[in-house]
């Protein structure tokens, strides 16, 4: 009879390893069901070592492992086309759960899964897993429990991480041009720099030619750049600034002086403010539709905002509703997002359509997003043009000018 590891879930959710003898893996699912344990993992112990080490493999890979915005829109879809055919919550966890390529996400869904067993909300029970399941998402679940409409709920939510995906997506695709062709010119400059700048500093001590300004100064960073004592100090100076610098923005103040600075950029300033007053019109008009309390929800907006003044805005604005004011008025005051937008919501306030407003708001701003990334990219490619071809230019003339000198002489 074959033996098999178990890992499962006692009745107070307390983790249970054991082994158990059973003909097939459904009969040890079904004695181990009848003792009171949620199974997790059924696996065959043809060799307990191996099979203990895989296992702990599984459980170092499942801490590894990130929800992305993309995960948690495709269970939301998902469980609420189950929970729309009638499926009952704990055997709908188990189906997703036992699909879920994210073992991190699969994990929570069988932690869930057990907790709603023995009683408990599917809210509480998304609570305890933070990672996959911010604030967020458990207020509109619990909304679409209190209402009685949580597949309407699940599926506005899956709209909602959708269209987050997208904004990411648009704006990491406005990133990723200039980034790679900075590192190819970076990288093309290093190799012309340390590997081709000192032959031809030989071929011209050899000439005995004087070298001009500019020539000396590469040659200079030729010789910096191969010393390794310069190389190693350059590399934790680096390192210590990058690190000076994160550290910094953990702060309040400093978190907050970086993210202003990043809303004046330059060309990126623009896009980041579009997609920031995207992502909260979305965010807020999907809450206040699926009948969260308007303090609770600008409470997650600000705390799901991802930059620091735009929070603080909404602070503001949340502020000025807890004292009976108008959140269109807080937000004119901070002077954070464009006008028109506030103007849109204000009107929502003032004709008590404004979930609806912000969802107009937020399909406008998107559209802007998209044409400012397609803007942005054709802006950038010239400009990354000409600096690749700078930097490579800059070596060429470091090396060709003494080569007029050595020709002067020569005649």
């Amino acid at each position: 009879m074959p033996t098999y590891v178990v890992r499962a879930r006692d009745a107070k959710g307390n983790p249970v390893r054991r082994k158990i003898n059973a003909e097939t893996p459904v009969d040890a699912r079904t004695t181990l069901r009848s003792q009171g344990l949620f199974v997790q993992e059924l696996t065959e112990d043809r060799n307990l070592l191996d099979t203990l080490k895989a296992t702990d493999m599984k459980e170092l890979g499942t801490m590894m492992a990130k929800v992305t915005v993309k995960d948690k829109a495709v269970f939301s879809r998902q469980f609420a086309a189950l929970v729309n055919s009638g499926v009952a919550l704990v055997r709908g966890l188990g189906i997703l759960a036992d699909q879920c390529p994210n073992p991190k996400l699969k994990k929570a869904l069988l932690g869930i899964s057990a907790d709603v067993q023995q009683g408990t909300n599917l809210s509480e029970a998304m609570r305890k897993h933070p990672n996959c399941f911010d604030g967020l998402y458990v207020s509109m679940v619990q909304a679409g429990e209190v209402g009685g409409v949580l597949d309407d709920v699940l599926n506005r939510l899956s709209k909602l991480l959708e269209d987050i995906a997208r904004l990411q997506n648009q704006i990491k695709s406005a990133m990723a041009y200039p980034v790679t062709v900075g590192i190819i010119a970076v990288l093309v400059f290093l190799g012309m720099t340390i590997f081709l700048l000192p032959i031809f500093a030989g071929i011209f001590n050899e000439l005995d030619a004087d070298l001009p300004a500019f020539t000396q100064f590469m040659m200079n960073i030729s010789d910096f750049l191969r010393t390794p004592i310069y190389m190693i100090t350059f590399i934790v100076a680096l390192f210590l600034l990058v690190f000076a610098i994160g550290q910094y923005y953990k702060t309040p103040s400093g978190r907050m002086n970086l993210d202003r600075l990043m809303l004046k950029l330059p060309l990126f300033g623009e896009l980041i403010q579009k997609s920031s007053t995207a992502r909260f019109c979305r965010t807020f008009g999907a809450l206040s539709k699926s009948g969260v309390p308007i303090l609770t929800s600008l409470e997650i907006v600000r705390d799901t905002a991802g930059n620091a003044v735009i929070s603080s805005a909404v602070d503001e604005a949340r502020k000025e509703v807890q004292s009976g004011g108008m959140i269109s008025l807080a937000l004119q005051r901070e002077r954070v997002f464009p006008i028109m937008a506030i103007q849109m919501i204000n009107i929502g306030e003032e004709t008590g359509e404004i979930d609806q407003m912000l969802m107009k708001v937020a399909d406008f701003y998107e559209d802007e997003v998209e044409q400012a990334v397609k803007a942005l990219t054709s802006i950038m490619e010239p400009i990354m043009i000409v600096f690749l071809g700078g930097m490579v230019g800059s070596i060429l003339v470091a090396m060709y000018l003494p080569m007029f000198a050595v020709m002067d002489k020569i005649k």
